[in-house]
């Protein structure tokens, strides 16, 4: 096949066409699918299980889980970015964590209490996939596309993969409300639930299915003859990662601004992974089924707010200022943690979740907008955003790992949630900190 010029709109389109491919991951598998799969294993008997020779409550194990995966995730991240800046194959690197996220996917189907840790390690591994593709994923934008063009490619790779995504995900809904339409057989909870594992199927065929359409086009990478992956390569990645670290002590503003990102970004990950874990343990959903139906439909209701909250958000910091905006968001978030702990019934669960997604979508895209607006004068922003992409995941595992803890000790998430409100008021007064500077104000 003839390799295609960069910039060219088929390359440009296969590239894009990747996030149709993987976005079904964090939506199906992450958000609303497995959560609900995972919650009603554990509908019959107690919320605890004797796993890692702990009695763990299920919620609890699950973010310990998540939190090791993206601690994992955290410190491989700069060694393949550090081999996918200087060596190719990069196409290769892609397919292996792709197929690796999309076969755990499928290894989920057989998930089961009885086989708890084969679960577990699908789970795991499904996780590590997923971002390491990713990894090698955004690594060819600026292979493929001319900076004038990878705004407008980026966007639309969003988009795809939210339309892809919502597709699987809507089709899955019907799967599991009316199993016999698909020929699944079994009593109303056993053909839900054999619905579900079906989906985590789909999500790998999924996967790989439309990712191939991508890596017929995008070329092997931009590796030069006989260049070979030294230990130097290898630890590139940290090597940049701690280049950056030095040039903050020069930079006042992204120093603070990356301080207070830290703390309250926490709180907004922690929220969006265990939302759907806290609504089907302490909603008072009148059956399972409501329940699942319930919960799937509050996941749809956030992505679809998000959008909207991201556009609101973007107004509000044209017009009073991109840290001022993130003042008031953390403010209101902190106003949805402790509304967490009163809200009981199904109604307030879907309002809960529109307020969510409208601060979700605005606090996820005034953030990545504002640390890049206050990055030094420099050609290297590979290396701060992999410093901004390392410092979100090292977040997530602490955002995790507290909340587990508070869910065990406790035995209700409802603690939990009000608890991660303090980052929020944390990323407050960080905030206030930083340095005043026209571009944010």
């Amino acid at each position: 096949m003839k390799i295609l010029e960069k910039g060219s709109p088929k390359l440009l389109n296969a590239w894009a066409f990747y996030d149709w491919a993987n976005s079904v991951y964090p939506l199906v598998i992450s958000s609303a699918v497995f959560p609900i799969f995972f919650e009603s294993l554990f509908s019959d008997r107690s919320h605890y299980i004797n796993v890692f020779g702990l009695n763990l409550k299920n919620s609890a194990l699950i973010s310990f889980v998540t939190a090791a995966a993206f601690l994992l995730v955290a410190f491989i991240s700069p060694l393949l970015s550090g081999i996918a800046d200087y060596v190719g194959n990069k196409k290769s690197f892609m397919k292996f964590f792709c197929y690796m996220g999309a076969l755990s996917c499928m290894g989920l189907y057989w998930f089961s209490l009885e086989n708890i840790y084969i679960g577990l390690f699908f789970y795991f591994f499904g996780l590590i996939g997923f971002w390491g593709s990713l990894v090698f994923y955004n690594s060819y934008l600026p292979d493929i596309a001319f900076p004038e063009q990878q705004d407008k490619i980026s966007a639309k790779g969003y988009s795809m993969g939210y339309i892809g995504s919502v597709i699987l995900l809507i089709l899955n809904l019907a799967m599991i409300m009316k199993p016999d339409l698909f020929g699944i057989s079994g009593t109303s909870g056993e053909a839900a639930m054999k619905a579900m594992r079906y989906s985590f199927s789909m999500v790998g065929v999924w996967w790989i299915l439309f990712s191939q359409y991508s890596y017929y086009f995008l070329p092997k990478g931009n590796q030069k003859d006989n260049q070979k992956v030294t230990k130097d390569v290898i630890f590139n990645g940290f090597k940049e990662l701690k280049k950056v670290w030095t040039l903050l002590e020069k930079n006042i503003s992204l120093k603070r601004y990356l301080g207070s990102f830290f703390v309250y970004s926490m709180a907004v990950q922690t929220v969006m992974i265990v939302a759907t874990y806290f609504g089907a343990q302490e909603i008072a959903w009148t059956s399972k089924e409501e329940s699942t139906t319930g919960l799937i439909i509050c996941i749809l209701l956030i992505q679809l707010v998000a959008v909207l909250g991201a556009f609101l958000t973007s107004r509000a910091s044209a017009k009073f200022g991109n840290i001022p905006t993130l003042i008031v968001i953390n403010c209101f978030w902190v106003l949805l943690c402790i509304a967490a702990y009163f809200i009981v019934l199904p109604l307030h669960f879907y309002i809960m979740a529109s307020l969510v997604g409208l601060v979700m979508g605005g606090i996820q895209s005034l953030s990545r907008s504002t640390y890049s607006k206050l990055l030094p004068e420099t050609e290297d922003t590979a290396s701060f955003f992999s410093f901004y992409d390392v410092s979100e995941k090292i977040g997530i595992v602490i955002g995790m790992c507290v909340y587990g803890f508070i869910d065990q000790v406790t035995g209700s998430p409802r603690f939990a949630i009000v608890f991660l409100g303090a980052f929020f008021v944390i990323g407050v007064f960080l905030l206030r900190r930083v340095p005043n500077k026209k571009i944010l104000q």
